[in-house]
């Protein structure tokens, strides 16, 4: 609608730390550490695919945002009327976060999108409660909350639906969970989700994620089960990346190995060839030779890519293949999706698309389900 107005907030450093192995980017040390390892900005191109998709539904909205990276450069860029709200200095923070969204609402933003992760949802929430609603586009490392969109096309089809929405429309609000895990005890592999509050998001199920959460406990044995079928079916002379979790880490055990529960690791005829690996180490380690990639999924969410293991970064994914990815996961996980699919956000949309179609999953001795993936 022409007089429609909504906030940007985008955290230019937010998922910087997952493609290099660090689970996550909070803190100045960790972002220190990020950029030492060769870490890149990735918030304000995938801000900017958002934007692009909103602006198909037309461009006569005002965006409200901060100065700069923050959020006025990539609403300038996408062809939106922008109405800056306030400076920030290049290297912003957590603060003007919060400030930036006390200054949206007083403005007259009829709902906030951001770029960023759990922490940036946190902030805002605790500026705007769930008195405006709120829309993320998954851009961290951890994204647990229910804020998010599946991915930022995604995120771009909600903006455009609450830009034409109409103060007496048909479209519905839901409340979703704001959650956060402490990143230090995560990097020690303990996951002790905190739940914020609750934000208020378009009830459109099929464009946003669930809040991640575990499924009933799945069959331990079944899983072990599986691993030990994935574990022989391994081709001498390939490279395996194992991506994160419980699942896909027993197929380790199965070959007798441990790894790092929450990082990614590669194997090669039944040896572990390195551990934690960011996507820099992947790709150097595993090159001249055939690549495969053993994948777990995450809880009620169901992504297979692009939540907690960016280290698989998209280049690794193609060169594994469709045919080269093996999936694990429980039949109680698989049971609790819904709707019934795996999604996957490798922040390349035509590599999505290529992914998209029916994959089998590993749920036990000699049991496979087929299941379908979705671009998110």
């Amino acid at each position: 609608m022409a007089d429609c107005r909504f906030g940007l907030i985008v955290n230019p450093i937010a998922g910087m730390g997952g493609p290099v192995g660090l689970k996550g980017t909070d803190g100045d040390d960790i972002l220190a550490e990020a950029l030492r390892r060769g870490a890149a900005p990735g918030s304000a191109g995938r801000a900017a695919l958002a934007l692009a998709e909103a602006s198909r539904a037309g461009s006569d909205a005002t965006v409200l945002a901060a100065s700069g990276a923050m959020g006025e450069a990539a609403a300038q860029a996408s062809g939106f009327r922008v109405e800056r709200v306030m400076d920030v200095p290049p290297k912003s923070s957590a603060g003007h976060t919060v400030e930036a969204a006390h200054r949206m609402e007083a403005a007259g933003a009829q709902f906030i999108v951001f770029a960023g992760g759990d922490g940036t949802a946190r902030d805002i929430h605790s500026a705007i409660g769930e008195r405006l609603p709120l829309l993320g586009i998954p851009t961290g490392v951890k994204m647990q909350s229910g804020v998010f969109a599946t991915s930022p096309a995604a995120a771009g089809r909600l903006a455009a639906l609450l830009m034409s929405a109409k103060p007496s429309g048909k479209l519905q609000f839901t409340p979703a969970e704001v959650m956060d895990v402490d990143e230090a005890e995560l990097r020690h592999g303990v996951i002790m989700p905190r739940l914020y509050g609750y934000a208020k998001v378009p009830a459109e199920r099929l464009l946003l994620q669930q809040a991640k959460s575990r499924a009933l406990p799945d069959n331990d044995a079944a899983i072990a089960a599986a691993a030990h079928v994935i574990a022989a079916q391994l081709q001498p002379g390939k490279f395996y990346a194992v991506g994160p979790g419980r699942s896909a880490k027993q197929v380790l055990r199965a070959l007798g190995l441990e790894g790092c529960l929450l990082g990614v690791d590669l194997v090669k005829d039944g040896r572990l060839a390195g551990t934690d690996l960011s996507a820099a180490e992947l790709r150097a380690m595993s090159a001249g030779a055939p690549l495969g990639i053993i994948a777990g999924v995450t809880g009620k969410q169901g992504f297979l890519f692009g939540r907690g293991n960016q280290q698989i970064s998209s280049d690794i994914i193609a060169r594994a293949g469709r045919g080269g990815i093996i999936v694990i996961a429980g039949l109680r996980k698989l049971a609790a999706l819904s709707p019934p699919r795996l999604l996957v956000d490798t922040g390349d949309p035509q590599l999505d698309r290529h992914l998209s179609g029916h994959l089998r999953v590993c749920c036990g001795p000699d049991r496979w389900s087929i299941v379908r993936i979705e671009a998110g």
